[in-house]
């Protein structure tokens, strides 16, 4: 059944528009609490980043649970994976996080988590939503919910986000510049690093409701990387506003992406006996990392694009491991879902069992050339019955060969298509990557 509100990852939106709005969240915190309260737990958590509209939405949401007769714990700013695993460990109902990721401040969003940290099955998502077009009702007043904090909602992650290294690892002597992007994890990720021995720089950890991802994070390293050079420091860690992504900057300033960390990872694994199972990418993954884990004798297995569609192949395929070159890396050995901090922390283990830099773990990977180009269109394209198209995709992926690949597909958000040539010859790959760009916009007759 296709769902009218939830998206691959929860509800998401532009603060004040449709459904993003506080009328709206009212009405989804009342609905989830008429499924909720059905499944007789005690309560549900709140957790969010710290946009501006949060504490907006935190009351609506927790107004429309105590309206369904469900007791609600509020977290305070508190980063998605967090909101994870005290959902699992306080045995919550369910979790709530308000947050729109990555996205700048304008955007907020809503995604739950169930009692065992992970997203909620579909079945759930058309409960709610059944209720959402439904009419509010309040229970008696006696059966209202009751709200309260939870004031060690911090230290508790943090100690669980140090427990995913074993106690002998000690980073006394390693400078490390810890970005937050002004968002979930700034007064997180500073004292996890800091308790493990590193010498910690603080960046965009001083969130103001708006600066949320603004020029820096995982999606915008370009300052960590200077930051780095500038203090000579041994490695950046960069995470986003909700602290599910990370990516890296070695000592000379280079960024480690999601596929180059994922790599890293599993050669550790692989190394220590841990490693089962394939590793789970998606459509982006870079192609260098396919063949560089080919080389270690690991599998690359391909979900859609969304770390719901990559949490679900992992499961089918027993897989530890898996990820996007976004960042979002999840290692299901150690948590139920994407974390910036534990990926992190892992790299920062494999660092001192090899006694290798960042930079000589990146390199057993080379990454290839690749090239995305979206062409808007005005309707929707049904590229799989297009022959010419299919037959020029197929002219390339037979020039290429196994040195090289190519994706086309329909963005599942916007109206555009997505070209991405990939391959071991830049010059080639941006030639095709033109060519069939003119195919596409032939064919649509854009």
């Amino acid at each position: 059944m296709a769902k009218k509100y939830f998206g691959t990852d929860g509800i998401r939106g532009k603060v004040g528009q449709a459904p993003i709005t506080a009328d709206f969240l009212l009405r989804l915190g009342w609905a989830a609490g008429r499924v909720f309260a059905t499944e007789g737990h005690d309560f549900v958590l709140v957790g969010k980043d710290t946009r501006i509209s949060g504490y907006m939405f935190e009351s609506a949401l927790e107004a429309g649970l105590t309206a369904a007769g469900v007791n609600t714990r509020l977290l305070g700013p508190m980063p998605t994976p967090g909101v994870a695993y005290l959902t699992r460990t306080l045995r919550a109902q369910a979790g709530i996080v308000i947050s729109a990721s990555h996205n700048p401040y304008y955007d907020n969003g809503v995604k739950f988590f169930s009692v065992e940290g992970t997203k909620l099955p579909d079945d759930i998502e058309e409960k709610i939503e059944f209720y959402l077009d439904s009419p509010m009702t309040t229970v008696e007043s006696s059966a209202l919910g009751k709200a309260k904090r939870i004031v060690d909602a911090a230290g508790r992650y943090i100690e669980f986000c140090k427990a995913s290294i074993a106690t002998r690892y000690d980073f006394s002597g390693l400078k490390v510049v810890v970005d937050c992007a002004n968002g979930a994890t700034y007064h997180i990720a500073p004292h996890v690093f800091t308790e493990v021995g590193a010498d910690v720089i603080v960046m965009g950890a001083e969130p103001d409701g708006i600066n949320i991802n603004a020029d820096c994070g995982a999606t915008s390293p370009a300052k960590l990387a200077a930051m780095v050079l500038d203090n000579q420091a041994d490695f950046g860690i960069a995470l986003d506003g909700d602290g599910d992504r990370l990516i890296m900057v070695d000592h000379k300033g280079e960024i480690v992406d999601g596929d180059e960390i994922i790599y890293i990872i599993a050669k550790a694994r692989l190394e220590a006996g841990l490693m089962t199972g394939p590793v789970v990418g998606t459509l982006m993954s870079n192609l260098g990392m396919e063949h560089a884990l080919k080389k270690l004798g690991i599998e690359l297995i391909r979900a859609n694009v969304g770390d719901r569609y990559v949490l679900e192949m992992m499961s089918e395929h027993n897989s530890i491991l898996g990820g996007e070159n976004s960042g979002h890396i999840i290692c299901l050995d150690k948590t139920t879902t994407g974390d910036g901090i534990i990926a992190a922390l892992q790299v920062m283990a494999e660092m001192q069992d090899s006694g290798k830099s960042l930079h000589d773990l990146k390199s057993g990977m080379k990454k290839y050339p690749q090239i995305l180009i979206n062409i808007r269109t005005a309707e929707k394209v049904d590229l799989a019955t297009n022959e010419p198209l299919q037959k020029a995709v197929q002219d390339i992926e037979e020039k290429l060969g196994d040195r090289g690949r190519v994706l086309l597909r329909a963005s599942g958000t916007e109206p555009l298509i997505r070209v991405m040539v990939e391959g071991d010859d830049a010059d080639l790959v941006n030639k095709y990557a033109q060519q069939l760009s003119e195919d596409v916009k032939k064919a649509i007759g854009a």
